[in-house]
């Protein structure tokens, strides 16, 4: 695909005012996420039949035309996996999404089991994506020549990727289903994972008591103002494996550190006085002022529910191979929870269960009251 290096807001502008005129147009994003704090924006491809444009954020300033693009709902945007990029597009230009089309959820609907857009690629149009690209630092100029090969070849043939998923799950009878779920990913927002206290963004942190969370959250701290100096994604300044390694063996000083697993020498000798302070401090913070996990208030499950769950998981793993549509995708836990606790005994009541989709009800509904009894 012939493409064109965007070098100004003016240049910008026009394209914008040119791109306002297309029925469709498939965009993708490049950030630094694995190299840097802050993730940001390192380029933006835009695909149309013109051709592929490439806008590097670190030249233009007014990003507005292009927020107006995709905010336009006559234009169709089509994204592979557009959750990253929705999020991100909040984050940096506050920008709204309208009329998008996300070839990744779309497969979930055609029981697409390789979904990567490299797979995908291959399959439908025999061309081969070098996956080493996705780890590069983007933020860097210039950007090589393969680099910026590999970043249009991501826009280069969406428009028509788009076009045969489209047609699939319109023969389906599934587009309708999609697009839901389409609406539902352009509204997802940024959320700042930096906020105290920290653990509750952190995997097990609810399974640990007061003492050792006091212990994890001051680690985290620790960790987070490290990578924020050093401008490092928090995982190149200590996993978080090595973080709950520290939080529940709590070693003594830096030595056991090391011998434990819980740091390698490197780490020990740049990190390791840092943390032992942090575990220490937790230690001495008196009981009152430990924090505490928040905890959801839950009924408890009865051996009623227990066994309307029993009953809708076998409903589940049986209608998602009727109608061949991977089982968590199709309905996950959480709803089969919350259908076993309302046991709802119509559609209309189905449909006003929280997190509840439209084409669920219709996929599912009349053998989801079956199975309840109604």
């Amino acid at each position: 695909m012939n493409f064109k290096f965007i070098e100004s807001d003016q240049e910008l502008a026009r394209v914008c005012e040119s791109l306002g005129r297309e029925e469709i147009i498939g965009v993708d994003l490049e950030a630094d996420s694995m190299h840097c704090f802050k993730e940001k924006i390192c380029l933006i491809q835009i695909a149309s039949p013109q051709g592929a444009f490439l806008v590097d954020p670190f030249i233009i300033k007014g990003m507005g035309p292009f927020v107006d693009v995709l905010g336009n709902p006559s234009i169709i945007k089509v994204f592979h996996g557009a959750d990253f990029d929705v999020r991100s597009l909040d984050r940096e230009y506050s920008a709204r999404i309208a009329n998008l089309f996300d070839t990744e959820i779309a497969c979930r609907f055609l029981n697409v089991r390789e979904r990567g857009l490299g797979a995908l690629l291959k399959e439908h149009f025999n061309v081969y994506v070098d996956k080493r690209f996705q780890k590069q630092d983007w933020s860097r100029r210039p950007l090589n020549p393969e680099m910026i090969a590999y970043s249009v070849g991501d826009v280069a043939h969406l428009i028509d990727l788009y076009k045969t998923i489209r047609q699939r799950l319109e023969k389906a009878g599934r587009l309708d289903w999609a697009q839901e779920e389409f609406e539902l990913q352009a509204g997802v927002r940024y959320e700042c994972n930096h906020q105290p206290p920290l653990f509750k963004k952190f995997k097990g942190a609810g399974k640990l008591d007061n003492r050792s969370l006091a212990v994890l959250e001051s680690l985290l701290r620790f960790r987070l103002e490290a990578a924020e100096k050093k401008d490092q994604p928090l995982f190149k300044i200590i996993s978080n494996q090595s973080i709950l390694t520290l939080t529940t063996l709590r070693p003594k000083n830096v030595e056991q550190m090391v011998t434990k697993g819980a740091l390698s020498k490197k780490q020990a000798a740049m990190y390791g006085a840092q943390c032992q302070t942090a575990i220490e401090e937790a230690l001495a913070l008196p009981h009152k002022d430990l924090p505490s996990y928040p905890r959801v208030s839950t009924p408890r499950k009865t051996p009623v529910v227990q066994d309307r769950i029993k009953r809708l998981k076998k409903m589940r793993e049986k209608q998602s191979v009727a109608i061949g549509m991977e089982p968590g995708f199709l309905i996950n836990n959480a709803s089969l929870t919350a259908l076993a606790f309302d046991n709802p005994d119509s559609l209309e009541k189905l449909i006003s269960i929280p997190g509840f989709r439209k084409w669920q009800v219709e996929a599912l509904g009349d053998e989801i009251l079956k199975t309840l009894g109604h």
